[in-house]
């Protein structure tokens, strides 16, 4: 057990590994990026997980930009014909948001993990729970 992390460090250790958030020693995934039904180690549900689509989000945002920039400069500098662009640019913008991905999705189910995060739910009214609906009121027209 890693009691002696803290939860930023914990979030960060485990998710750049991509191992279960509790005991650090089980896969996160099985495959590239198919989350695994529960930790092969401590038995810890990952039900509780759902990254969405946050990962892809920020990634695109953060390395999109500089994967971007990266083909703009070659056309700049060279003026080379569309081929180039599909030899250079193209790779490069995959290398840049494809693999980050898994980790960024391993470090969202860690943070998920350690704040207790789960879906919302609505807050029903006391008086509803205890009692049942509220009366309409006077049935009548108002003066």
């Amino acid at each position: 057990m890693t009691m002696n992390l803290t939860a930023k460090d914990a979030i960060l250790k485990h998710g750049l590994k991509c191992r279960c958030p509790r005991c650090g020693k089980g896969r996160l995934f099985n495959g590239f990026l198919t989350l695994a039904p529960r930790c092969e180690s401590c038995g810890l549900d990952y039900s509780f997980a759902d990254p969405a689509d946050g990962p892809a989000f920020f990634i695109m945002i953060i390395m999109g930009i500089p994967a971007a920039g990266f083909g703009v400069w070659v056309e700049i500098m060279w003026e080379p014909s569309v081929w180039v662009h599909l030899l250079t640019s193209g790779p490069f913008l995959l290398l840049t948001c494809i693999p980050p991905i898994r980790i960024a999705k391993g470090m969202l189910v860690a943070s998920q993990y350690f704040h207790k995060a789960e879906e919302g739910r609505f807050a029903v009214p006391r008086q509803v729970a205890e009692k049942g609906p509220p009366s309409p009121g006077p049935v009548g027209p108002r003066r």
